[in-house]
């Protein structure tokens, strides 16, 4: 059967794909949109405090039970036990530890089946929101940053918050009190919204549409012209990593999508700004998929995939356990990042591996930079910093070959999330087989390279 001409192609997918993937995008979110900014313009009103609080803590469940019918009900229950056990610890100096402890056995609970599997993953997002801002409250009434325990409507309207009770992000107490007391909508404000919105879109278009037909179309790697002299193992290794990037890229830019998502939600309902000054500048980033898709390293990548996530995991987590020690403390931040993500063995397995590798390259890039005295530290350096060599050729190529290596582990790391795969499947979990197997396929290549890594590291000395 021939191809279809590059002009039918594209007109094809424009009409069978893109438009209709836009559009139902658009119906999924437009009422919460929608609630956003009527709760903006309530909070402009000039009303108490705590009916601003009330008014956020309705659209916010209006909001949770569009969503999600009758299964908010696990949310609610979640914020209740959170709050209860924040006002009987309100005396205490350890009030982060309590309410970790208690969203621990929680959701442990929730995942050895005390709810219906495929209910509790879709409620996965909004529990995670609710358990993140429920432990930095605590940490931050502990370090003094909030100096009072929020009364019940106070704290309901932070969990609740419209803004970012859907699809995130995780936002501090004080923002959310900032954001109640609502700057003006400026045309700044405007902008920031609709690019946010117009990268959300675009990114959900690329993940449905374009990332699937990235190779079979434009690179015919399943036909008989492409690689016809070379060996069958070969020709089938070749595909297989080509398959791998491909559902790793369609599997980035679904999570860009919410990422610009929640930019919108949250810049729309009025979080998200910094005080210059007398400027209000509306600078919320959640995710930053050009720091991804051409990373610098491995580091940059954990970082640059959900900014406030990161931060908050840094804050809170890696930041308390590194008296355990620097590697002891990676392990902890992922293992709490797993948790927050849900206890599916891939997504586990991703994470824990994530572990190794970001601290196999940060401390390999160290002493790289050291011998050398080099910029080829994971982060960048600054601008004063003091390495003798800064931007010659042989720094370009080791970062650029850092780089290329991040890119393999993240297609290796991201091999398993197959756009054609089963929904089922997906909605309850991939098992411990399916991802073994995965990475069976790939010989485990991305495991032997962080071990390679670390060998040469110990061998430098």
């Amino acid at each position: 059967m021939e191809m279809p001409s590059r002009q039918d192609f594209f007109r094809q997918l424009l009409s069978d794909c893109v438009i209709p993937t836009a559009g139902q995008g658009l119906e999924q979110v437009w009422q919460l949109l929608l609630v956003c900014l009527g709760c903006r313009v309530f909070w402009r009103l000039g009303l108490p405090p705590w009916l601003k609080h009330l008014g956020t803590v309705v659209g916010g469940f209006y909001c949770l039970s569009h969503f999600f019918q009758l299964q908010v009900i696990w949310v609610v229950l979640l914020s209740v036990m959170c709050y209860i056990v924040l006002f009987l610890c309100r005396h205490s100096h350890y009030r982060g530890v309590f309410l970790s402890v208690t969203i621990l056995i929680y959701l442990l609970m929730g995942e050895m089946h005390m709810v219906d599997t495929v209910s509790w993953h879709k409620m996965r997002g909004a529990q995670m929101i609710v358990a993140m801002k429920a432990i930095s409250l605590g940490f931050d009434m502990d370090q003094g940053s909030v100096t009072t325990i929020p009364s019940p409507v106070q704290f309901m309207g932070y969990i609740y918050f419209v803004g970012t009770v859907i699809f995130g992000p995780w936002i501090s107490f004080n923002s959310y009190l900032q954001a109640v007391e609502s700057q003006r909508m400026s045309f700044a404000w405007f902008r920031k919204v609709t690019g946010s919105m117009v990268k959300s879109i675009v990114c959900l278009v690329i993940s449905t549409c374009v990332a699937p037909f990235l190779f079979p179309y434009f690179i015919p790697i399943y036909g008989d012209k492409l690689l016809t002299r070379k060996r069958k193992k070969i020709r089938g290794t070749f595909i297989r990593w080509l398959r791998a990037y491909e559902n790793a890229v369609s599997f980035h830019f679904s999570s860009y999508f919410v990422g610009f998502l929640s930019e919108t939600s949250a810049t729309l309902a009025g979080v998200g700004y910094t005080l210059e000054k007398d400027n209000v500048k509306w600078d919320l980033v959640v995710s930053e998929p050009q720091r991804v898709e051409l990373p610098r390293s491995m580091v940059e990548v954990v970082s640059s995939w959900n900014l406030p996530m990161s931060r908050w995991l840094n804050t809170y987590v890696f930041k308390s356990t590194q008296t355990l020690g620097r590697f002891p403390a990676i392990l902890v931040t992922y293992a709490a990042s797993a948790l927050l993500h849900g206890l599916s063995f891939h997504l586990g397995a991703v994470l824990l591996s994530l572990g190794f590798i970001t601290y196999v390259e940060h401390v390999l890039r160290k002493k790289l930079a050291s011998i050398f005295s080099a910029c080829v530290l994971a982060r960048r350096c600054p601008s004063g910093c003091s390495h003798r060599n800064k931007t010659t050729l042989g720094v370009r190529v080791i970062n650029l070959l850092f780089g290329l290596l991040s890119v393999f582990q993240l297609t290796y790391l991201g091999s398993f999330f197959d756009v054609d795969g089963d929904d089922m499947l997906e909605e309850e979990g991939y098992g411990v087989t399916f991802t073994l197997q995965r990475w069976r396929e790939l010989s485990w290549a991305g495991h032997w390279v962080t071990l390679t890594l670390w060998v040469f590291y110990r061998l430098l000395g």
